[in-house]
């Protein structure tokens, strides 16, 4: 066989090299064509909102000046009118977290619904397997930024209290209508999440399987599976590792492995941390803390405080151990 196989065998030979390569830039058959062309316009807009979320400074002097002087109209003015263009760009975040679940299902549909097994789908289709990882990468990226960017939750607050108060007193909030009383509701659900994206993937992964009865929920957990064993084996091997051309691709790979351990925990009704299960947790997390722990903390988080089952009495205490923060 191919690739995917030599890596999750390690039957490493003069081509395996090529694995990693055609995981980074396998272009689309005719028959994946469609779908790729699909998840492609997200991904490219996927680094547009990244750029965007680095870039975000927030509200937060003019919030402080605000909420000190309370009586200045001129000082309230200024708040708004710099907390209202950010909401709007939270606003784009959350509706772009809609097309980023659409384009996971869509993806989700090609790789677990036929005959094939996981690694013939992830091999047969790999410009398809590369955009799923890619959609992986950027949620973990995104939701990294917004756990370290508080200037967030404390804008939209603002912005929901100042709202209200406008109702209470009859005053025109036609500046802020282009987030109504419902949408915010849905963004606040949102951005209470440590990890918003995360939460919005596993929740779609999940109701794709409950939503595909004729599909056996074996074929979304086995490609998830699968997924976390290829990503662990190219981290953990040195002839593969050595080919990486940059740090950049590490991360790449650490963030997809965490992404697809979170959905797997999430879909399959023991988990990824029971003995039973396909993924070699003790082997992902030992992978996961050989890397700078200032680079991998946050992934190792995401395994603590986003996972299902890490807390149930089936997970080994050896795990849990290795899960402790520091």
């Amino acid at each position: 066989m191919g690739n995917l196989i030599k890596v999750l065998t390690r039957d490493i030979d003069n081509n395996g090299g090529n694995f990693f390569l055609d995981f980074e830039n396998a272009q689309p058959s005719q028959s994946e064509t469609a779908v790729w062309e699909k998840v492609n316009q997200v991904l490219t807009e996927a680094r547009v909102i990244l750029d965007d979320l680095q870039a975000y400074r927030g509200a937060g002097e003019e919030i402080r000046q605000a909420i000190q002087s309370p009586g200045v109209e001129g000082v309230q003015e200024k708040a708004w009118s710099a907390v209202v263009p950010l909401v709007a760009k939270l606003k784009t975040f959350y509706e772009f977290s809609q097309k980023l679940e659409s384009s996971l299902r869509c993806l989700l549909d090609v790789l677990t619904t036929s005959a094939s097994t996981p690694t013939q789908h992830l091999e047969q289709k790999q410009a398809l397997a590369r955009q799923f990882a890619h959609i992986m990468h950027f949620t973990l990226r995104f939701d990294e930024l917004k756990m370290t960017n508080p200037a967030i939750q404390n804008d939209f607050s603002y912005y929901r209290r100042t709202i209200s108060r406008m109702r209470i007193n009859n005053l025109s909030a036609d500046a802020g209508n282009e987030v109504n009383n419902e949408l915010a509701n849905r963004m606040s659900l949102f951005y209470a999440s440590a990890t918003p994206m995360l939460k919005t993937l596993s929740d779609a992964t999940s109701k794709f399987v409950s939503d595909n009865p004729d599909v056996p929920i074996e074929n979304t957990t086995d490609c998830l599976s699968t997924m976390a064993s290829v990503c662990k084996v190219m981290l953990e091997t040195p002839e593969y590792r050595s080919r990486f051309a940059s740090e950049e691709t590490v991360l790449f790979c650490l963030r997809v492995m965490v992404g697809v351990i979170i959905l797997y925990d999430h879909v399959h009704p023991a988990g990824a941390f029971v003995k039973t299960s396909n993924i070699d947790m003790k082997g992902c997390i030992r992978v996961l803390k050989e890397q700078p722990p200032s680079s991998v903390e946050g992934l190792l988080n995401a395994l603590r405080y986003t996972t299902k089952h890490l807390n149930d009495e089936a997970t080994s205490k050896q795990i849990k151990n290795m899960l402790q923060p520091n």
